[in-house]
């Protein structure tokens, strides 16, 4: 083996390294908090049109059933979350402001 392919096996190791290290420290944590607030817009559309899934009465639910066919897959995981927190507000104390 060269020195030169000893380099390139160092600089391609060093760099797969460098790459966990930045995805790791900066792009994960920005991606989870995306996600996280990707969900929480999600949570509250879907509490907007399906609050009477709740008990909740909402006078657009007329409206909003004309939606479902097309939400369906979402609005399983979306109910199991919901009934999964102990308040509607119990997610909000995730982040810290």
């Amino acid at each position: 083996m060269t020195v030169y392919e000893q380099f390139a096996r160092f600089r391609e190791a060093a760099t797969e390294v460098l790459h966990g290290l930045y995805h790791g420290m900066i792009e994960h944590p920005a991606f989870e908090r995306i996600e996280n607030e990707a969900m929480d817009s999600e949570d509250a559309f879907f509490f907007a049109c399906f609050a009477d899934a709740f008990g909740i009465p909402s006078p657009v639910s007329y409206y909003t059933a004309e939606l479902l066919p097309y939400l369906a897959e979402d609005f399983e995981a979306w109910e199991r979350r919901m009934w999964d927190r102990e308040s509607v507000l119990d997610w909000k104390g995730d982040y810290h402001f």
